[in-house]
C-alpha cells in the first residue's frame, strides 16, 4: 500500500496562482514518422509495413498548430511495446527497478497473500505518475487502457478512472456488449471464438474497446460502488449500443471532469491513455481481417472539424455502417486523434483555462507492423512529442532538436506541482520543465531504451541498438532511420570513440535482466520459478526440434 511522504515545497506567489492543470495524452503504437510534422517520407499502410502514399499519411491540422505555437521534440523514446513503456511513464524508472522487462517478461514477486505473481508497479515503485500529481494538489483522472495485469487500479493514485475495456481481473462478465474475443474450449480443443457470432477467429483475446466498448468506471460521482460497468444510468444504458465509440466515451468523462474541476477552482492532472493508433479485432467487419478497425468520420474545413454520427445496424458479425465509419488504417486513427485534441483546445477556451493549462501530446512505442516489439535501430523507441502550453511563457517553439525520454514526464509533473522525491528514490526521468522555460539549450546527453535484455541507447551523434550494431546519427535521414552502420571504428573520429566508451559505461547501470529479472522473492517461489525456467526451455527446445524435423521432411 502507497504511504506519502512526499514533500510539497510550494512558494508563497505559487499557492496566490493556482498551478497550471496538467493534460497528459498517451496515444497507442504510434511511431514518431506518422505525424506530418516529423517529415518523415514514409509511413504506415493499413495493412502495416511502409508505404510513401500520401493517401495514407494522417492528417494533422491540429496537433501541427499545437507543435508550432508549443513545442515538438525531434527525438523522443520510449522502451519498444507497451507494457515497459507504460511502466516507465508511470513510475519515471527504468526496468532494472519496476521490474517491466517487455510485454511476456513481466518480473515476478512473492505477493503479501504468499502467490507467486507478476510484480505490480505499486509494489515496485510507490511514487506512481498519479500519486506524484495527487501530492503536488492535483485531482487526478485515469481514461482508456491500462496496460497494468488488470492490478488493483485503486492504487496508482488517481481519484477516478474510466477504462477501456473494462478490467478483467474485476470477475464480472460485462452484461451490455459481447464484442469479445475469448479462448473457450469446444469438444477439448481450445480455441478463439467471436462471442457476437460465436465462429471461432484467428487473433487474440480482448475486449472490444473501439465499437460498443466495455467501459468501467472508477470512484465515479455517478456510481453505486467503486468499480461499476458503464453504462450505468437509465439515460445511457438507452443510448449505448454499436454506434457508441470507445475513444468518445473516454474523452466525454475527461471533459466533464475537467470541467466540474474548474467549477470547484481545483487544477487536474489527466492522464488520458488512449486505444487509439492500437490495432484490434474488427467486430464490424469480422470477416475482412482488418488491422486498425475504421474511426466515425471526421473532416475539417475553414479552421473546424465536422464529426459524422456513426449509423450502425445489423447483429451477429453481419452489420451495415452506411457510410459513415472510415475504413481500415491507422491513418483515420491519427485523424482521430487530431478530432479528440481539437475538442480538448474547444473544452479548455469554454472554461477559460487554456492559459494555465499545459497539454502534452507522446505515444508508448513505434507502429503495429513497423517498430512496436522492435530492437532494431530506433523503429520501436521513436516516438512523438509535442508540448503546448500557451499561457505559461514557454521560451521555445517549434521543433526541439534535442533527446527526451517518456521517463521525463513524471519527474516533470513533480517540479511543475512543488513536490520533493525523498533522496534515495532513484528516478531515471529527468524533468524537462527549466528546457521548457529557460534559455537551456540541451535536455539530456543521452536516451535509453530496452527490451527484455536488449538495450538500446543514443547520445547526440551515436545510437547503439538491441542488436548491438551502432550507428551515426548525426544527420536526419529522410525515413527517420536509415542512418549510417558503423562497422571499422578504426575509420571513426576520436570524438565518436570517446561517445562510444561514454554510452557504453552507462549501460550496466539498467543491464540487470539475467541477473535481477524478478521483485523480492521467497525460497520456495524462487525454487519455483527455476523449475518453470527449466520447463519453458524443455519446451521451447522441444518445438525448434520439431520444426528442424518438419523441414528436414520438406527438403526431402
Amino acid at each position: 500500500m502507497f504511504v506519502s511522504v512526499l514533500c510539497v515545497s510550494v512558494s508563497m506567489e505559487a499557492q496566490k496562482k493556482m498551478k497550471p492543470n496538467i493534460i497528459l495524452v498517451l496515444a497507442d503504437d504510434i511511431s514518431a514518422r506518422e505525424l506530418p510534422i516529423y517529415k518523415s517520407d514514409t509511413w504506415s499502410p493499413p495493412k502495416g509495413g511502409n508505404t510513401q502514399d500520401k493517401k495514407y499519411r494522417g492528417k494533422t491540422p491540429v496537433l501541427n498548430r499545437l507543435a508550432q505555437e508549443g513545442l515538438y521534440v525531434k527525438t523522443a523514446w520510449a522502451a519498444v511495446v507497451c507494457s515497459p513503456s507504460r511502466a516507465m511513464m508511470m513510475t519515471g524508472r527504468y526496468a532494472h527497478l519496476h521490474k517491466w522487462w517487455g510485454n511476456k517478461t513481466i518480473g515476478k514477486y512473492s505477493s503479501p497473500e504468499g502467490k507467486l505473481e507478476s510484480y505490480p508497479l505499486y509494489a515496485s515503485s510507490e511514487y506512481t505518475i498519479g500519486h506524484i500529481a495527487k501530492a503536488g494538489g492535483y485531482a487526478t483522472f485515469w481514461s482508456g487502457k491500462t496496460q497494468m495485469r488488470n492490478k488493483r487500479l485503486e492504487l496508482f493514485g488517481f481519484d477516478e478512472g474510466v477504462f477501456t475495456p473494462g478490467e478483467s481481473s474485476l470477475a464480472m462478465e460485462n452484461p451490455y456488449t459481447d464484442f469479445k474475443v475469448q479462448t473457450k474450449k469446444v469438444n477439448g480443443k481450445k480455441v478463439q471464438l467471436n462471442n457476437n457470432t460465436g465462429k471461432e477467429v484467428s487473433t487474440y483475446d480482448q475486449s472490444s474497446w473501439y465499437w460498443q466498448p466495455h467501459v468501467m468506471l472508477m470512484n465515479h460521482p455517478t456510481a453505486s460502488k467503486q468499480f461499476e460497468w458503464w453504462p450505468n444510468n437509465k439515460k445511457s444504458k438507452k443510448e449505448f449500443g454499436l454506434q457508441t465509440y470507445g475513444p468518445d466515451v473516454e474523452l466525454d468523462f475527461i471533459l466533464d471532469f475537467m470541467e466540474r474541476k474548474t467549477a470547484e477552482k481545483k487544477p487536474f492532472f489527466v492522464y488520458h491513455t488512449s486505444h487509439l493508433g492500437h490495432d484490434a479485432f474488427d467486430f464490424l467487419n469480422p470477416n475482412q481481417k482488418n488491422k486498425w478497425p475504421g474511426t466515425p468520420k471526421v473532416t475539417y474545413k475553414n479552421g473546424k472539424y465536422k464529426r459524422t454520427n456513426p449509423w450502425i445496424t445489423g447483429e451477429k458479425g453481419e452489420f451495415d455502417t452506411h457510410g459513415t465509419v472510415t475504413e481500415s488504417g491507422i491513418h483515420n486513427h491519427i485523424n482521430y486523434l487530431d478530432y479528440q485534441m481539437s475538442l480538448y483546445l474547444k473544452k479548455l477556451k469554454e472554461l477559460k483555462i487554456e492559459e494555465n493549462t499545459i497539454v502534452i501530446f507522446c505515444a508508448d512505442n513505434g507502429t503495429s507492423g513497423y517498430g512496436k516489439n522492435s530492437p532494431d535501430l530506433q523503429k520501436g523507441t521513436h516516438v512523438p512529442f509535442i508540448v503546448y502550453a500557451p499561457g505559461l511563457y514557454l521560451t521555445k517553439k517549434g521543433e526541439q532538436d534535442v533527446l527526451f525520454n517518456i521517463a521525463d514526464v513524471l519527474p516533470t509533473v513533480a517540479e511543475i506541482g512543488g513536490v520533493t522525491i525523498p533522496k534515495g528514490y532513484e528516478i531515471n526521468g529527468e524533468s524537462f520543465w527549466s528546457f521548457l522555460t529557460t534559455d537551456k539549450k540541451e535536455h539530456r546527453d543521452w536516451i535509453y531504451g530496452y527490451k527484455d535484455n536488449m538495450q538500446i541507447i543514443r547520445g547526440t551523434n551515436l545510437m547503439k541498438d538491441g542488436r548491438n550494431k551502432w550507428y551515426d546519427v548525426s544527420k536526419t535521414p529522410d525515413d527517420l532511420i536509415s542512418y549510417r552502420e558503423i562497422k571499422n571504428w578504426n575509420n571513426e573520429s576520436k570524438k565518436f570513440k570517446t561517445d562510444k566508451k561514454t554510452l557504453e559505461a552507462i549501460l550496466p547501470n539498467f543491464d540487470l535482466f539475467d541477473v535481477a529479472q524478478n521483485g523480492p522473492l521467497t525460497e520456495k517461489d524462487k525454487k519455483k520459478l527455476v523449475k518453470i525456467e527449466a520447463l519453458r526451455k524443455e519446451k521451447l527446445a522441444a518445438m525448434k526440434e520439431k520444426k528442424r524435423k518438419q523441414k528436414k521432411q520438406k527438403s526431402h
